[in-house]
């Protein structure tokens, strides 16, 4: 028997749910399944950018929550609960299925669905009226991964100009 097996924490010789968005998708089991796992991973990648500081916001949530009942059609009951999920999966396993998340809707999306997401991912950053370097620097990684080219990110990016951060004076600058 191993050291860590006696003390209760060896780790489970199955797998964490390896998709992280699968519960997201049982909740969304009334929606065409392509089109439920389409919106997982889009919450997903939504709650991505909301926790890159640690922290999900009121405003971010309800931001995510909107979004869902708008590009996804969803009830607000629905929408809530996608994203609860979002966030719970995103805090648990966000470091191992961000890629994989932001692979896989790559490979679903279209370029316009792809454009709108970053939209939406500035949105929910924007949600307080402020997007960190911190957060455009996530949103920019999504891009990346979604393969995105520069200018479409950079053209996007700048429908958001007035709630960066980085383009704020600071504290005594006029």
């Amino acid at each position: 028997m191993s050291i860590l097996r006696w003390l209760g924490i060896a780790p489970s010789r199955e797998a964490p749910d390896a998709d992280a968005v699968h519960r997201i998708v049982r909740e969304l089991e009334a929606l065409e399944p392509a089109r439920a796992r389409w919106l997982a991973l889009f919450a997903f990648l939504l709650a991505r950018v909301a926790d890159v500081d640690l922290a999900v916001t009121a405003d971010e949530t309800r931001e995510m929550e909107g979004i869902l009942e708008g590009v996804g059609g969803l009830p607000p009951a629905q929408a809530a609960l996608a994203v609860q999920i979002a966030k719970a999966e995103n805090r648990l396993l966000g470091a191992t299925q961000n890629f994989l998340a932001a692979r896989e809707f790559r490979d679903l999306a279209t370029e316009p669905q792809k454009s709108d997401l970053l939209h939406c991912l500035f949105a929910v950053a924007g949600a307080d009226g402020s997007i960190t370097v911190a957060e455009e620097e996530a949103i920019r990684q999504v891009a990346r991964e979604l393969l995105v080219p520069n200018d479409v990110y950079l053209a996007i990016r700048s429908a958001w100009r007035d709630r960066r951060a980085v383009l704020r004076p600071g504290p005594g600058e006029t």
